[in-house]
């Protein structure tokens, strides 16, 4: 199925206009059926570590970058770029540069609070996801819009924009029967230098992007239950 495209421009200062949205509702019995799987699915989404050197389809990792760019975003500013990296080079690159700042915050700038956080996860400043997997996606914040002249506007909410798209982002991998997982080494400024961002773009996490290893191994770990995170009333 075809998807129509409109070519998105900045709407600062325009008029509110507004069109009709009539969703077919879904029946009851339909929803609870789709929910039930949706939650079933989602428990088996697990971050992982251990890629596999195959090739992904990259129309499917198109389209998840597409379900992404639907996140919900402050005063609608959609303040995210989205980079797929996929040439060897730069992956290497990125892997050099992020585990030279690893090496750093494994050796004491993390704080031994968050290095004990980290111990059952069995990370360390090692990398091997950044080469391994197939592709990488770079997410952008846009901290304001910039025009062709140069000229500057401020964008709002920008980090939780970025972060609902991102988590977006990993459930339409998953659903697509991708693996990925968020990494964030500190500080990232290599990255807009590596892959030549613009002066408005701040780099918010790398996720590699592909199938597990036939070896792959996770931490054994227990998600909190519902009654633990939802509170009614």
């Amino acid at each position: 199925m075809s998807i129509p495209i409109e070519r998105w421009t900045p709407t600062h200062g325009e008029p509110y206009r507004a069109v009709p949205y009539r969703p077919v509702r879904m029946r009851a019995e339909e929803s609870v059926g789709r929910a039930a799987e949706l939650r079933e699915r989602m428990a088996e989404r697990r971050t992982v570590r251990r890629f596999s050197a195959d090739p992904v389809p990259d129309q499917v990792v198109r389209d998840a970058i597409a379900c992404a760019a639907t996140a919900p975003s402050g005063a609608h500013q959609q303040p995210w770029t989205f980079v797929l990296v996929k040439d060897p080079e730069a992956r290497r690159r990125i892997r050099e540069a992020a585990e030279e700042e690893e090496r750093v915050s494994y050796a004491g700038r993390l704080g031994e609070e968050w290095l004990a956080a980290l111990r059952p996860l069995g990370t360390d400043e090692v990398k091997p996801h950044l080469t391994d997997a197939p592709a990488l996606i770079v997410v952008f914040q846009q901290r304001y819009w910039l025009g062709e002249d140069g000229s500057r506007r401020k964008h709002y909410y920008v980090d939780e924009s970025v972060g609902i798209a991102v988590g977006m982002l990993l459930s339409a991998l998953h659903l697509s029967g991708l693996a990925a997982l968020v990494h964030t080494p500190s500080p990232m400024r290599f990255l807009s230098e590596v892959l030549g961002r613009p002066v408005n773009e701040k780099a918010f996490a790398v996720i590699p992007v592909g199938y597990p290893a036939a070896d792959c191994e996770v931490p054994d770990l227990v998600r909190k239950s519902l009654d633990q995170v939802l509170v009614e009333i």
